[in-house]
């Protein structure tokens, strides 16, 4: 079935609550990969090494847990549209901040307040898109909803490939408040959860959904485990990408984002094919088939010296890596109970995050120490993660098109 044929057979209301949710992923992506990108150039400004600017990236990820926490219980107590807006109002106000930051310090303050509001939408936005959401097509539409993701980053570095050189990294910043218009969107267009407004979730109390979560222990400790693995495959992966262009190769600064660009079309189509394949294969198969074909392009990727093929390892690579990731919303969903689905995934989701997030400032660490070769460091990386993540995956359970709506409530 085509895009527009998926989009042609759910309703209005549907698609409203659909584009919300993939609108506040992907200008949340955008916001955090203004600041990856901007990495050397907030380094130069500050006059400190890579790995102390990539603290920020670390701190953003492990206070994403705690937003995701307290962003999913007041999503479960007050309903999933207006904690989305004020998810999205919160992480481009502190976007904004970060543009006048005065000094490092300061700046990795914002980040980790801005990790904090990140954290939430993810896992209110997937609970409101798929309990609004029929359950045919839950695979293609879980695919293009995690490559908001790709989307953010493919808008980020096209803000940064045309307007950096005029703006500097402040101005990206301040581009970066933008996004707080889709609270008007939200507001006018979205309506509540079909799901919430038939269950018993906005009663539950913070003793109830705690003992909720505790019942599901080994479910939310393997879904802990698979994002750590996951974040791993996509961080450790994109994050550096830039510096290793920059510093390793030494292309200019709009060659590194031409290549960027490249690479997160590459992901964006693989979202959405591996998401769209899961209907067939199964969720699990579908994840440890992507993650095992980034392996052979692990040459290409980390040790091409010109920019025609490192375009097409990139485009590979990250056809990979997100086509795995695309399969996340739609499987991390079916696998969560009901009275939980609001914080079980986006917790786990936040937590795996959490456990790598000194993954950046480890990996441009061991780059700096080596002589600045990110290559050897990026291809040890992602072949450990590749064949972890599909293990892993493996080793779970799956729920494939269960029931997510009102009936199911």
């Amino acid at each position: 079935m085509s895009l527009l044929g998926h989009f042609r057979q759910i309703t209005p209301a549907q698609r409203h609550a659909y584009f919300a949710s993939l609108g506040g992923w992907t200008l949340d992506a955008f916001d955090f990969f203004i600041f990856v990108l901007c990495l050397q150039a907030i380094s130069a400004d500050f006059h400190t090494p890579v790995h102390a600017v990539a603290q920020g990236i670390a701190l953003t990820l492990a206070m994403r847990p705690v937003g995701a926490l307290v962003f999913g219980w007041l999503a479960e107590k007050y309903g999933r549209r207006p904690i989305l807006m004020l998810n999205v109002l919160s992480y481009s106000l502190l976007e904004l901040a970060s543009a006048f930051a005065p000094d490092l310090t300061t700046l990795l303050v914002l980040r980790a307040l801005f990790g904090f509001a990140m954290g939430g939408e993810w896992g209110v936005g997937a609970a409101l898109a798929f309990e609004t959401l029929p359950a045919k097509g839950r695979g293609f539409f879980s695919g293009l909803l995690q490559e908001g993701y790709v989307l953010g980053f493919l808008l980020a570095s096209l803000v940064s490939r045309f307007a950096f050189e005029h703006v500097g990294w402040r101005g990206m910043f301040v581009i970066g408040a933008a996004p707080a218009l889709l609270v008007f969107y939200i507001r006018r267009n979205v309506g509540e959860s079909p799901a919430w407004l038939a269950g018993n979730t906005k009663r539950l109390s913070a003793a109830d959904l705690w003992a909720a979560v505790k019942s599901n222990l080994g479910l939310f400790l393997y879904m802990v485990l698979l994002m750590a693995c996951f974040n791993a495959f996509s961080h450790g992966s994109q994050d550096l990408y830039k510096p290793f262009l920059l510093v390793q190769r030494g292309f200019a600064n709009a060659t590194a984002d031409t290549l960027i660009i490249v690479m997160n079309v590459g992901a964006l189509l693989g979202g959405i094919c591996f998401g769209a394949l899961s209907e067939r294969l199964g969720r699990k198969r579908a994840i440890a088939l992507a993650a095992l074909l980034a392996l052979p392009m692990i040459p290409l990727w980390a040790f091409a010296q010109t920019p025609l093929p490192l375009a097409l390892g990139g485009f590979l690579m990250q056809f990979m890596v997100q086509g795995a990731w695309g399969i996340v919303p739609a499987h991390l969903n079916e696998l969560s109970p009901g009275a939980v689905r609001a914080i079980l995934p986006g917790f786990a989701y936040q937590l795996g995050n959490f456990v790598m997030s000194q993954l950046s400032p480890i990996q441009a660490r061991i780059a700096e120490g080596h002589g600045n070769d990110y290559a050897t460091m990026l291809a040890w990386t992602i072949g450990v993660v590749a064949v972890l993540l599909a293990l892993v995956t493996l080793l779970g359970s799956e729920a494939k098109s269960i029931e997510m709506g009102a009936a199911a409530a």
